[in-house]
């Protein structure tokens, strides 16, 4: 498990997508999450969808199952399974993100701490977490939350920023831990990490896809958009510099090249309880 060098708790998360909430959807969009090329001639917009359809796909839930949004951001992904016939609570720690989150039929939005959420045990038909586990500081309690609220039999799609099994020590100091202190990661664990803390909340393991190479290019499109906009647009500028989450404009490079030497791994995991 790769720490940070700064201690980050879910006050700190909060704060950073609060305060660059107007940044995120302008170079990004209502997905707050990598793409997923396939073929590598899809659009971003088309990628980011992709990688919500990747998780409906695994999450494999008909209509009218309730299903939870762990770290739902805008909601962008619950919308679209509910378009499926899905009823979707997500939850965010974000007021920004609930806010700027449109209502949608189907889809109800807490902002809320995951690992406080009351829900009733056993009520939920299926559970995703796009990128938001990175987030928790206490990973195993992201787990154990999940196997509560789920059905027996029902599915948890995790996808997840991961450090590779054994990084080098300079891969450790410039670039994981860096992007922990600068994404407000209390921790990123690896694969076997992962396992093991579901495992040990009650799942078993039904698959696994390392789909690094085909979320990479989210980071070089981000690095393009964030450049152009910076060049161009003087509000855009201005925001970035008063923001006190700047340094995370420090983490795009040292994402690309995490991916580029294999330092850190993408990974989807498909978990079932029981």
């Amino acid at each position: 498990m790769i720490l940070p060098r700064i201690e980050q708790s879910h006050a700190d998360v909060a704060d950073h997508y609060d305060e660059l909430d107007a940044i995120y959807r302008e170079l990004w969009g209502e997905h707050v999450h990598h793409g997923l090329w396939r073929t590598g001639r899809e659009s971003a917009a088309e990628a980011v969808a992709a990688l919500s359809d990747a998780v409906g796909t695994r999450l494999g839930f008909a209509p009218g199952d309730r299903l939870v949004d762990i770290g739902c951001g805008y909601g962008g992904t619950a919308r679209r399974f509910a378009r499926a016939g899905a009823q979707v609570t997500g939850f965010t720690l974000s007021a920004a993100q609930a806010a700027a989150a449109p209502a949608a039929p189907g889809v109800t939005i807490h902002r809320r701490d995951w690992l406080d959420n009351g829900l009733a045990a056993g009520t939920a038909d299926g559970a995703y977490a796009i990128e938001s586990s990175e987030h928790m500081a206490d990973k195993p309690a992201f787990f154990r939350e999940a196997r509560r609220v789920l059905r027996t039999g029902r599915r948890l799609v995790v996808c997840a920023w991961l450090a590779a099994d054994r990084p080098r020590a300079w891969e450790v100091r410039h670039l994981l831990q860096p992007i922990c202190d600068e994404g407000r990661l209390p921790s990123m664990g690896t694969e076997a990490d992962y396992r093991q803390m579901a495992e040990a909340a009650g799942f078993r393991l039904v698959g696994f896809d390392d789909v690094s190479h085909q979320v990479a290019r989210t980071w070089t499109i981000c690095l393009g958009r964030f450049l152009r906009g910076l060049a161009t647009r003087p509000a855009l500028r201005r925001r970035v510099l008063a923001a006190r989450n700047r340094r995370f404009a420090l983490s795009v490079p040292r994402l690309i090249a995490a991916y580029r030497t294999g330092a850190m791994r993408y990974g989807i995991f498909t978990l079932r309880v029981g």
